[in-house]
C-alpha cells in the first residue's frame, strides 16, 4: 500500500473559494480543487499548501487554521488531505509556465461549486464545511470515486 500526503490551501475571498482545474493522464477534461497537491520529503503540511498555492496560483499565502482532514483510499492508495485556512497577498492570478498540470484558476462563489466538474470526493467535504456541515473536521470515504495519475507515474 502507498501512503500519500496532501496538503491543500482554501482561500476565501468575498463568498467564494479559489480553485485551480488539473489536467491528469487520466482524464479528458481538467478536474477542479483546491490548490495543494503532494508533500514533500521534510516538508511540513502547512508548508506544502503554501509551496502549491504559489506554484499553481502565483499567489504567497500563510497556511493557519486546519480547516478540515480529508481521507479516501483509491486501490492500494491511501490519500490523507490536510486542507488549510490561508490568507494571502494581494496580487493577481499567475497559471504555471506551460508543461504544468494547473490549466486554470478561479474564484467561485460557493453556490456554484457543486457545478464545477469536481471530484465528489474533494466536492463534498468542501461544500459542507462551506456550509458549516462538516462539525469534525474530517470526512472519509472507503473509495475515493476517482482516480487520478500524475505525470510522474506514467
Amino acid at each position: 500500500m502507498t501512503h500519500v500526503h496532501l496538503a491543500h490551501a482554501l482561500v476565501i475571498r468575498n463568498g467564494a473559494v479559489l480553485m485551480v482545474a488539473s489536467r491528469y493522464a487520466n482524464h479528458d477534461e481538467p478536474l477542479w480543487n483546491l490548490p495543494g497537491g503532494r508533500q514533500r520529503f521534510g516538508e511540513l503540511l502547512s508548508e506544502t499548501a503554501q509551496r502549491e498555492l504559489l506554484e499553481e496560483t502565483g499567489l504567497h499565502g500563510v497556511a493557519a487554521e486546519l480547516a478540515y482532514v480529508n481521507e479516501s483510499y483509491d486501490g492500494d492508495r491511501h490519500f490523507v488531505a490536510a486542507i488549510f485556512h490561508t490568507t494571502v497577498r494581494p496580487g493577481a492570478l499567475q497559471l504555471p509556465s506551460s508543461g504544468d498540470h494547473v490549466t486554470g484558476a478561479a474564484w467561485i462563489a460557493f453556490v456554484d461549486v457543486p457545478a464545477r466538474n469536481i471530484p465528489p470526493v474533494v466536492c463534498e467535504p468542501l461544500s459542507r464545511y462551506l456550509r458549516g456541515e462538516l462539525p469534525l473536521r474530517y470526512a472519509a470515504r472507503h473509495d475515493a470515486g476517482v482516480s487520478v495519475r500524475w505525470g510522474d507515474e506514467l
